[in-house]
């Protein structure tokens, strides 16, 4: 999952979430997105660096089918929806 800033500010993601259409969440620690940056969310174990975060999870989250990733910020908005695929 990629989540680009298309603003010319940089954005703190602290207490934003990420979530997929069965309820898993991922929530931000003190993130920050550069102006026009983007940013990879994995689902797996990993080492975080200014590029990608890890969500540290044994089993994959988005489902390569059809999935729907929503994220909001840290007062419960929604930003951004993306969905893909189609549900049966």
């Amino acid at each position: 999952m990629e989540i680009t800033n298309t603003t010319r500010d940089g954005i703190n993601l602290r207490g934003w979430t990420l979530r997929d259409s069965d309820g898993n969440r991922y929530r931000f620690d003190n993130v920050r997105i550069g102006a026009r940056a983007t940013i990879r969310i994995h689902t797996g174990n990993g080492r975080d660096t200014r590029t990608d975060l890890f969500q540290d999870r044994r089993n994959y989250v988005w489902d390569n089918g059809s999935d729907t990733a929503t994220l909001r910020d840290d007062r419960g908005r929604t930003v951004d929806t993306e969905t893909w695929g189609r549900r049966r």
